[in-house]
């Protein structure tokens, strides 16, 4: 059974080593790293300036077998009710097997009923097809606003998509 739990620097270890190239590392994490690879303690250095935060988490899905998903969720807002899905991975040798769709899943439910955030969106680069497929299937849909923004990597113009879901959309919530 998947479950998600907040995230431990030891995680770090086993989540650096499912970005297999820098296509995929760029997709991940778009300009937030400044090089790749990236280390274990690149990754806690990088979330240890978030420690003291409380709009902030960083969340590990594991099952049985162990660590399997990572991602973060943060407010994007002052009044806490829009938060933000971002650093969505999933053990690359587990792609495809519903473990993405079923993470989101819980940290939907977490978002809505624990954080009582009201919205949560989240950004895909349009050539990421298989997340913007899993986002879909969990139910986000693109944002109201219309925006997306446009980044430049490889000698490529990569377009972003942005997400959202209410949570007046949720009927399980």
């Amino acid at each position: 059974m998947l479950r998600l739990r907040p995230y431990k620097a030891c995680d770090a270890e086993t989540i650096v080593s499912w970005i297999g190239d820098e296509v995929s590392f760029r997709k991940w994490c778009a300009d937030r790293y400044d090089h790749y690879p990236i280390t274990a303690d690149d990754m806690n250095r990088h979330y240890d300036a978030f420690a003291y935060s409380d709009n902030f988490y960083e969340m590990t899905a594991f099952d049985e077998t162990g660590v399997v998903g990572h991602m973060i969720m943060r407010f994007t807002d002052e009044a806490k009710t829009v938060l933000r899905f971002g650093f969505v991975i999933v053990d690359d040798k587990k792609r495809g097997m519903g473990y993405g769709k079923r993470m989101l899943e819980l940290a939907v439910h977490y978002a809505f009923e624990i954080l009582k955030a009201d919205k949560i969106t989240l950004g895909v680069f349009e050539n990421n097809e298989s997340a913007y497929q899993c986002y879909r299937s969990v139910g986000f849909r693109p944002a109201s606003t219309g925006e997306t923004g446009v980044d430049r990597f490889f000698g490529e113009d990569w377009k972003g998509i942005e997400l959202e879901m209410e949570r007046a959309e949720k009927e399980d919530v």
